[in-house]
């Protein structure tokens, strides 16, 4: 298959080539388990069924899962091997199927969920950079999309993740999400059935920026979940970015997050600053893979 679904739009044959994303056509996995650090309307109290895919269609300088997304470790499975992980973790007591960095794989998983879609609710976990033409082939099949919104400035899109059309990218695969998903719907426990939350991991020297993402969000989508991250962790070789070499001050953090409750978002999940943790990555060694 000629891949173009990403705006990478590489034009190559994944069966014989390797695009921008370092991945073949065929799905390559490092993890799936039950995962408890998302949002607690994703985690809940039993997990979100994480399913970890290899490669990456962005490549962040500061990526906390480097060893996945620009190393490419991972085990290649078919697509009855994938709907076999998908039952093991809804047998587990999974609250949802969690496809995190599923983007390289969209129409691939497009297949797969239309052949047999797990009876719990599917979360597209993505970087936002994401071709709204491909979402639309996801449209009934993802129930959630739990997406970043990273960056609104091209010079910083194209600094840390070398893709300078990021912001506009990323505004138009929003508008694409929230036209499938409209509504927000939740369970008696308070768990995501349906929905979108945006997600914007703070970076150190960067708030401003960060500003400028929740004004947009707040005239667009005032009334979208929005999740502000603390998280970030110093990860892999930085040396070309060093205002990017340590995490983020309690300062920093206040000054985002009073922002957006000045502006009057009431939906909004904040973090603490001791979620910006190593401990946190989980292990990709292959778990409910092999």
């Amino acid at each position: 298959m000629i891949c173009n679904c990403c705006p990478r739009k590489c034009n190559i044959d994944r069966e014989n080539t390797l695009g921008f994303c370092k991945s073949p056509e065929r799905f390559r996995v490092a993890r799936a388990a039950l995962h408890f650090w998302e949002e607690p309307c994703i985690s809940g109290k039993n997990g979100s069924g994480a399913v970890f895919f290899s490669g990456c269609n962005l490549r962040c300088a500061y990526c906390q899962n480097f060893e996945i997304s620009h190393g490419n470790k991972g085990v290649a499975i078919s697509d009855g091997e994938l709907i076999r992980i998908f039952e093991n973790l809804v047998g587990q007591g999974a609250h949802n199927i969690n496809l995190v960095n599923p983007t390289h794989y969209a129409a691939r998983l497009a297949d797969v969920l239309r052949k047999r879609k797990p009876p719990v609710p599917i979360v597209y976990n993505t970087s936002g950079y994401e071709s709204a033409d491909t979402l639309k082939m996801l449209d009934g099949l993802v129930d959630i999309y739990l997406t970043d919104f990273k960056y609104i400035r091209s010079d910083k899109a194209s600094l840390y993740s070398k893709a300078a059309d990021y912001p506009e990218v990323a505004k138009a695969a929003l508008c694409e999400m929230r036209r499938q998903l409209p509504h927000d719907e939740f369970d008696e426990s308070s768990i995501m059935k349906k929905g979108v939350i945006v997600r914007h991991l703070i970076l150190p020297q960067n708030t401003n920026s960060s500003l400028e993402i929740i004004d947009w969000l707040y005239e667009n989508f005032r009334d979208t979940y929005i999740s502000l991250m603390a998280q970030y962790t110093p990860c892999g070789d930085l040396s070309a970015v060093p205002e990017l070499g340590r995490r983020i001050t309690q300062r920093e953090y206040d000054k985002v997050t009073d922002y957006a409750l000045s502006k009057g978002i009431n939906n909004i999940f904040i973090q603490e600053l001791t979620s910006a943790d190593k401990k946190f990555i989980p292990a990709f060694d292959f778990t409910g893979v092999m």
